[in-house]
């Protein structure tokens, strides 16, 4: 791959600054880190060995059936009394109706009560392998009793396993925040990509082609930039909230489209200038002469020479993604609980003082994400930085 010079000693630069180097480094491999959440933090095991048979629970669906046995549910819980005592064939015992109905015969006849018996069946040679943590970021933890083990802290003798203890509905901390870390370093790259590419069409066509459109483009701008940002997406939002038939997934995608109505605004207002001020340069001018389309020109010639503002910038739409974000969750009109997100955590830990193992933690690994992304946005921009020698 063809590097030029200058791009080669403006990298040269950047790496030259130990704290922006370094904060990329270090940003760049927890959030490598936390891809593989899945396979560190999972109530599922990784690998189930049933009579010689491999399953991947993690990747896969697993049920009674595919055991050998004769439901076709998908196993939920695989730490539950009854698919241990499936796998030791042990036969769950009968339903005693008089539990339910009570001591009255209502069925006819009174006949004398069968008893209770475990019926041994087929024992299959089963085994585990557990990931490294024993909990995902949406499973609730229980006692033996079936009651939540809410807020529990990480001192507390109970929290087997909670490195940092529970939230309000018994879940890991811990597992929330690795799962929430990568959502929102996940959209707010996504987010810093897609308006730097609308912004980058858009005032890239105003500033090439100038006189209606840019004026026609500069009005409409002023005229959506003008309505107060915070509003429309509390809006949208609380709208979005509204309609519970939404799952997660399609609730982030709706909610990532919303913010990139405003999101490019600015890098539409820095790509305008760049065009406006390259698009009477010579090699501009000799490219006309020689018959080369618009399109080509804006492509090839223009875009290649406005890259100072796109890499300057990104990392710092990248922190405006992940605090709109988590400032939406905070205000529980972002991701829906019990999706993982550090504005919802940060939100418990304001409801629940005490809890210091939520908000603390929380607290610290959202300003050091954005730290180190700030660090990285000023060593960026002194490295591409033309006056900075």
């Amino acid at each position: 791959m063809y590097i030029s010079p200058e791009l080669k000693e403006k990298l040269h630069k950047f790496r030259k600054d130990k704290r922006a180097y370094y904060s990329f480094v270090f940003l760049s491999f927890l959030f490598l880190a936390s891809l593989p959440a899945e396979l560190i933090f999972n109530d599922r095991p990784l690998k189930m060995t049933v009579d010689g048979k491999s399953y991947y629970p993690v990747f896969e669906e697993v049920s009674i059936s595919d055991l050998g046995g004769e439901s076709d549910l998908p196993i939920s819980n695989f730490k539950s009394e009854e698919l241990m005592n499936f796998l030791n064939g042990i036969e769950p015992e009968e339903i005693d109706l008089s539990d339910m109905f009570g001591d009255d015969d209502m069925f006819g006849d009174e006949e004398e009560p069968e008893e209770k018996t475990s019926k041994k069946l087929k024992r299959h040679d089963c085994g585990f392998t557990w990931p490294l943590v024993h909990y995902d970021a949406e499973a609730n933890t229980y006692k033996p009793a079936g009651e939540r083990v809410a807020l529990l802290s990480p001192e507390d003798g109970n929290a087997d396993g909670h490195y940092l203890g529970t939230d309000k509905e018994g879940k890991d901390v811990l597992a929330r925040l690795v799962y929430g870390f990568r959502i929102s370093l996940s959209f707010g790259l996504a987010l810093a990509i897609t308006s730097t590419f609308f912004g980058c069409i858009i005032g890239g066509l105003q500033g090439f082609f100038g006189g209606l459109i840019d004026l026609l483009g500069q009005r409409c701008t002023e005229i959506w930039g003008s309505m107060p940002r915070l509003y429309l997406l509390i809006i949208f939002s609380s709208f979005l909230a509204s309609q519970g038939q939404l799952n997660n997934n399609l609730h982030m995608i709706v909610l990532f489209g919303i913010l990139n109505l405003t999101a490019w605004m600015g890098m539409a207002a820095y790509m305008r200038a760049e065009f406006l001020r390259s698009r009477n340069l010579e090699y501009v001018k000799a490219a006309r002469a020689l018959g080369v389309s618009d399109f080509k020109i804006m492509l090839h010639h223009i875009l290649p020479n406005s890259l100072t503002p796109i890499i300057t910038f990104f990392p710092f739409s990248v922190s405006g993604g992940i605090f709109a974000l988590v400032s939406l969750d905070f205000l529980a009109l972002g991701v829906r609980y019990p999706a993982p997100s550090l504005g919802e955590l940060l939100n418990q830990g304001k409801d629940n003082l005490h809890a210091l193992w939520i908000l603390i933690p929380t607290f610290i690994v959202l300003t050091f994400t954005l730290t180190l992304l700030t660090f990285i946005g000023e060593g960026v921009r002194n490295a591409f930085d033309p006056r900075r020698r």
